[in-house]
């Protein structure tokens, strides 16, 4: 096979690429970070990238024109003349025919995403799978010449009256070197008292589990004592299947794009991305990874069948069905994950194809199962998924909201990472603006971060405060009786300069345009429209409570999403953030094995709707697009 030398600038990485093999796919093989919210599907154009020459000339690089493919129709979407006229492709269009020097500007370069999954103080009842059992057991004689494990089951079944607990071939392997390294005194890990996982020579009493958050953005990892309960380190990191789509709609197209290798890759990653996470907070507790005997894991339900191996295509198609429902026990060895070979893995149910172990989560840790009052959960994100209901009846759905709420399919959008702006405030008399950027208050040689662009609690915050300040009217569109200098014309469509250039890490401004307007009105509307549809289907005409969800809902200012239309209008001392609450339910599963039995009831009696089944989905769907609604009323929301 023909191969042909890329080299990536700024970072200078370099390495052969097969002939015929995308820009995009080259810099994934090199780790080489290149924005790619769509996946390579060709329709974020936020991958970005300028051809500047070969990489074999000694006197600096030289144009070569064939060194890329043809520029294609589609980059033209995105690309402008002027911008093409300066080498400008998108990384997932362009594919190698040459020794090649390509540059990743600013805007294109993928950053660490910022952490904001950590875990709630809340105190959990200790009822954990896992126990440690001391045992002390009589050597064997030649009278007595009974095997090691048949010894320690009937010394099992004496001291605790289990009758003959099974022993996981590991624990087997190491009986009996413990058994004689301490006087044939044992602690073994007894699993939901049928088996014994692990066995430790003398005395032990501490032991540790790990609950983990497997999103489509972020993995969170929290390591917890299994004796005590005490949280001992907690982490996340980007998920690393994010490279092969954004969104889990991508990925799922990128397992039927390619059908031998797509979903290998993708499992692979997630579970070297949770290795990776394990071998973080195991250092940080001072501890080894093998003393994890127990890990629970929450995630939607894509994630939970590409971390298992699972084909989640069956997921993309009407009527979405997925594998399996019910909660799974399996091994933390069979799923090549990086803890004690004995270790129980529990992932929590299903509710259906796009409500996965993630919303079963928040039903653990909220509890709306328990209340009186009828509250609405809602998990904003690229699927958003909501829980509206209260002890007497309880229904959920999925919106396909799209990603433009976490920055996709916004000319500026990014994730939450450093120079990512993540609030926006419009003074109504004079239109200046100001703003919060991430990592604004960091030190660093360079001074703090410039903006890079908007994530998703920013493009939020800003189209709402278009709307407040009157610069945009209900529908959405830029009044014509206004007149501001950070109003102009780009593309042939209007804009509002969020940030001038000298406030930004780009070559120009950053702004919000009438299409990106467009988007979050699409993106929001579909989440109102669940919300009216579980309210028409429950019968109520008003909420007594909202609470936002997950990492991206903890940042998302209430009156600013209520102003906007996110949800329906609710007293504003009502709605509150609950943090990771999918994480914190996965946590309270490992500390209590009676919440698994919870799960699993609660996953079944759950109502799921599928919104697309709703013959007035369209007529409540358009109805939703206007700011903040076409009809009803919002009493709660504070004037301008």
């Amino acid at each position: 096979m023909k191969t042909h030398q890329v080299i990536f600038q700024p970072a200078g990485r370099r390495g052969a690429a097969a002939e015929g093999e995308t820009v995009l796919e080259t810099a994934r093989m090199l780790g080489v970070g290149i924005e790619s919210l769509c996946g390579g599907q060709g329709t974020c154009g936020k991958c970005k990238i300028v051809r500047i020459g070969e990489s074999v000339e000694r006197d600096g690089p030289t144009p070569r024109p064939d060194a890329l493919s043809p520029f294609g129709e589609n980059e033209a979407r995105f690309i402008s003349a002027a911008e093409r006229a300066q080498g400008v492709r998108l990384a997932c269009a362009a594919t190698v025919r040459g020794d090649v020097v390509i540059h990743v500007p600013e805007a294109s370069r993928t950053a660490a995403q910022v952490s904001r999954k950590g875990a709630s103080t809340s105190s959990v009842r200790l009822n954990p799978a896992v126990r440690l059992v001391g045992l002390t057991l009589g050597p064997p004689t030649l009278e007595d010449a009974l095997a090691d494990g048949e010894r320690l089951a009937e010394a099992l079944a004496g001291q605790l009256g289990i009758p003959r607990p099974a022993i996981d071939l590991p624990a087997l392997i190491a009986l009996p070197s413990a058994l004689r390294l301490n006087g044939w005194n044992v602690t073994v890990a007894l699993w939901q008292e049928r088996e014994v996982i692990a066995v430790f020579p003398g005395l032990r009493k501490e032991i540790c589990g790990l609950a983990l958050d497997v999103g489509s953005t972020t993995i969170a990892a929290y390591l917890c004592s299994l004796t005590t309960g005490r949280l001992l380190a907690a982490g996340s990191l980007m998920n690393p299947q994010v490279s092969f789509g954004e969104d889990v709609m991508a990925r799922i197209s990128y397992v039927q794009e390619h059908p031998d290798e797509g979903l290998p890759r993708l499992r692979n990653a997630v579970r070297e991305g949770i290795n990776g996470l394990i071998a973080t907070v195991s250092a940080e507790a001072g501890l080894a990874p093998e003393e994890i005997l127990e890990l629970t894991v929450v995630g939607n339900t894509a994630m939970h069948h590409l971390l298992l191996g699972i084909d989640p295509t069956p997921l993309g198609l009407s009527p979405f069905t997925p594998a399996v429902h019910r909660g799974l026990d399996l091994k933390a060895r069979d799923l090549g994950l990086a803890a004690h070979p004995g270790a129980n893995v529990h992932l929590l149910p299903i509710e259906a194809g796009f409500v996965g172990a993630d919303n079963v989560g928040v039903l653990i840790a909220l509890s709306p199962h328990r209340q009186d009052e009828r509250v609405m959960i809602i998990d904003v994100g690229t699927n958003g998924e909501m829980l509206l209901g209260n002890r007497d009846r309880l229904l959920s759905c999925s919106c396909a909201t799209g990603p433009a709420l976490e920055g996709a399919h916004i000319r500026f959008g990014m994730r939450a990472a450093p120079g990512a702006i993540e609030g926006i405030r419009i003074n109504p008399l004079t239109s200046d603006v100001a703003l919060r950027i991430i990592g604004e208050g960091e030190a660093s040689e360079d001074g703090p971060p410039k903006a890079r662009g908007i994530c998703g609690s920013g493009i939020i915050d800003g189209v709402a405060e278009l709307y407040r300040a009157g610069i945009i009217d209900s529908s959405g569109r830029f009044r014509k009786d206004v007149a501001s200098p950070r109003l102009l014309t780009e593309g042939g469509q209007r804009a509002f300069v969020i940030a001038w250039p000298e406030e930004t890490a780009l070559d120009g401004p950053i702004s919000i345009s009438q299409q990106d307007i467009r988007n979050v009105q699409l993106a929001k509307a579909a989440l109102y429209a669940g919300a009216k549809l579980l309210m028409k289907r429950l019968g109520i005409a008003a909420l007594d409570q909202v609470i936002l969800a997950g990492a991206f809902g903890s940042y998302i200012d209430p009156e600013r999403a209520m102003r906007l239309g996110l949800f329906p209008d609710c007293d504003l001392a009502k709605v509150t953030s609950a943090g990771n609450a999918a994480g914190d339910g996965a946590r309270i599963c490992l500390l209590d094995r009676d919440k698994r039995i919870e799960a699993e009831t609660m996953a079944r009696q759950v109502e799921y709707v599928e919104l697309t089944g709703e013959g007035d989905f369209q007529e409540v769907f358009l109805e939703a697009l206007a700011i903040p609604h076409e009809r009803d009323p919002f009493p709660h929301i504070p004037n301008p």
